[in-house]
């Protein structure tokens, strides 16, 4: 295995999946999700228990106060006071501002460039003040649907969450998901559990937001050769911050703008980390639809495991 501190571009240029599915793509290692794969990941559904992964979108969201993405706003436009209209009918509306990546979100394809260029060789000014002409979040509407994989490394640890410092290496992916009797195979949705939203809920935003444990560079290949589709973490950024390298978010530069992988943050793993225990099941039906935010460089999710 290579050393994690090399420069991101090596590791960027070998993995990269410019052209694999035509110079038009937009969709990238969500094209490892074929119709057969979603219907084979649907008998996983044995139980009908529906686990909910997603944060709360209101003002006690993650995001510190002086961030460029304030947690979202929620505010009634019309409320019971006003008169009813004729027969008694009376309706109530509202209105949300928010930053579509402020809680449990996907990171779209336009998320990421380096060197002037986002996936699959498009300039990266092809975004402007109104969005993303090429990649933007809609391109991905159809969702991510399939085989879900919770990889529970604090429980496979023996710890109640990961410290800050501790970056997520290929061998304790291989061997969480031994453990857990699991083999990941193409189209799959990884889910890996760190522990550390647990820190935002007993220590606050600060703590939570200032690092984060997270995925290893080397992660980037072993993602790769296993043909995932989408990966995404409970923690902020899904990678280790600050980062072993000398870059800025090196993980985010290879899945993203290389390889063309769309991915997940702040997801809420503590409910289904208990229903796997419970099931004695790391693996499950996993759905998630981002909205359909045109030119949008990310959005709000929703996201479902199913057993």
């Amino acid at each position: 295995m290579s050393d994690p501190v090399e420069g991101f571009r090596d590791w960027g240029a070998r993995l990269s999946n410019w052209g694999r599915w035509g110079a038009g793509d937009g969709r990238g290692t969500l094209n490892w999700i074929t119709p057969e794969r979603v219907a084979a990941a649907a008998r996983l559904i044995q139980v009908g228990e529906v686990v909910s992964l997603g944060l709360p979108l209101d003002a006690d969201g993650p995001q510190p106060s002086d961030g460029v993405r304030p947690n979202p706003v929620h505010v009634m436009t019309r409320t019971p006071d006003v008169e009813p209209e004729p027969g008694g009918f009376q309706w109530m509306d509202d209105m949300l501002t928010m930053a579509p990546q402020s809680a449990t979100q996907l990171d779209a394809l336009s998320h990421v460039a380096y060197d002037g260029f986002l996936y699959n060789g498009v300039p990266v000014d092809s975004i402007g003040p109104g969005g993303a002409s090429v990649h933007g979040v809609e391109a991905l509407r159809e969702g991510v649907h399939g085989r879900g994989l919770l990889v529970d490394l604090p429980r496979h640890l023996g710890v109640d969450r990961l410290s800050a410092d501790h970056a997520v290496t290929v061998e304790e992916l291989d061997d969480c998901l031994a453990r857990q009797g699991l083999e990941p195979s193409q189209g799959d949705t990884l889910l890996v559990r760190t522990g550390w939203l647990r820190t935002l809920r007993d220590q606050g935003r600060s703590a939570y937001m200032s690092r984060e444990p997270g995925l290893s560079l080397p992660v980037t290949a072993w993602l790769s050769e296993h043909r995932i589709a989408f990966v995404a973490s409970d923690n902020w950024g899904l990678e280790i911050a600050p980062s072993q390298s000398p870059e800025s978010m090196p993980v985010h530069c290879v899945l993203v703008r290389d390889m063309g992988m769309a991915i997940g943050e702040m997801f809420d793993l503590e409910g289904l980390a208990d229903a796997c225990s419970r099931h004695q099941r790391w693996e499950f039906f996993f759905s998630a639809h981002p909205l359909q935010i045109t030119g949008g460089t990310g959005s709000p999710l929703e996201p479902k495991a199913i057993f």
